[in-house]
């Protein structure tokens, strides 16, 4: 199985205009956690970007957000469209695969959104790994959980909160919260939950 080019390509989707999981703006439950100062500053990390409005309106002086993906055609296009913002130089967009790209330093803050649901679930464990591989002990992720129903196939695959513990908390996060995502889009709520998620520090650390 190819874990970066599903059903075509990323890519290709991108430059078909078949986005439908882009709402056009930043997420409102991002937005919200941003405003009412309810996210780690530090480095943070947005994989599966897509256009990238949550990189820009999470970026700050105090937190340098990279939004990472793996199309061409999404990251051209997010650089174009966000490189002259005054808040430009405190974030960053990089092509590059998830599951191979090493930064120079590791992150405080990662923020899931439509990218665990786009891998089929024996891939899943990979993308756990890669989280604990990525975060800076004590650090944060932010899982938006969708879709918790009981559809078949995909992308998007069907998610659950027991999927997210039964990977997560053996690497050694353990969690802040799971409630339900008030502000999801009209098409999503009610399946849809935002799950919060610390990586515990050794005793040495």
């Amino acid at each position: 199985m190819d874990i970066k080019e599903p059903h075509g390509g990323w890519d290709k989707l991108w430059v078909e205009g078949r986005t439908l999981w882009d709402l056009g703006e930043a997420t409102p439950i991002v937005v919200h956690l941003c405003e009412t100062g309810s996210l780690p500053n530090g480095r943070a990390l947005i994989p599966g970007c897509g256009t990238g409005y949550d990189v820009v309106v999470i970026a700050s002086p105090d937190r340098y957000v990279v939004g990472l993906d793996f199309s061409k055609t999404s990251v051209e296009r997010s650089k174009k469209m966000f490189s002259s913002l005054p808040n430009s130089k405190h974030f960053s967009f990089l092509e590059e695969d998830f599951f191979t790209w090493e930064p120079s330093e590791k992150f405080d803050l990662i923020l899931d959104y439509n990218f665990f649901c786009a891998f089929e679930p024996k891939v899943r464990p990979l993308w756990a790994k890669r989280m604990q591989e990525l975060m800076n002990p004590g650090g944060e992720l932010i899982t938006l959980m969708f879709p918790l129903d009981d559809r078949v196939g995909g992308p998007p695959y069907q998610v659950s909160v027991s999927a997210y513990e039964e990977l997560l908390i053996p690497l050694g996060f353990e969690v802040i919260s799971i409630v339900d995502n008030e502000l999801a889009a009209d098409s999503r709520k009610g399946i849809e939950k935002v799950g919060r998620w610390k990586k515990k520090k050794k005793r040495s650390e």
